[in-house]
């Protein structure tokens, strides 16, 4: 576990909802990944990510799917792309990420409470 952080330091970090609009492999990437495009509402507007998650998923199946992302961190430069945000999820049991899922869908860009 981490050491222990306030509140504040939690609200800090602006974890959103947002829609995958465009999913393709992305191979000029170190590790195998995905590129997104997705979609978090009018605020906040379509944000790239790259995403190493090519065990469990397919470019064609993440399309239309909700996902959570960080959206206030710093661009970071993965090859040719400029990945804008974080997309969340855990490592399974061989290592492979596995997407943070929501149990319903919400309005993009809704912020975790």
């Amino acid at each position: 576990m981490s050491e222990e952080i306030t509140y504040a330091d939690f609200e800090r970090v602006d974890i959103r909802v947002g829609t995958v609009v465009e999913a393709a492999p992305f191979p000029e990437a170190r590790k195998p990944a995905i590129r997104l495009l997705i979609d978090f509402g009018p605020e906040i507007g379509v944000k790239k990510s790259s995403a190493q998650i090519t065990v469990h998923y397919t470019p064609e199946e993440l399309v239309g799917r909700q996902v959570m992302a960080v959206v206030n961190f710093p661009p970071r430069q993965i090859g040719p792309m400029r990945s804008e945000v974080l997309t969340l999820g855990f490592e399974d049991e061989a290592g492979a990420i596995v997407l943070s899922a929501l149990e319903r869908p919400v309005p993009n860009g809704k912020k975790l409470m």
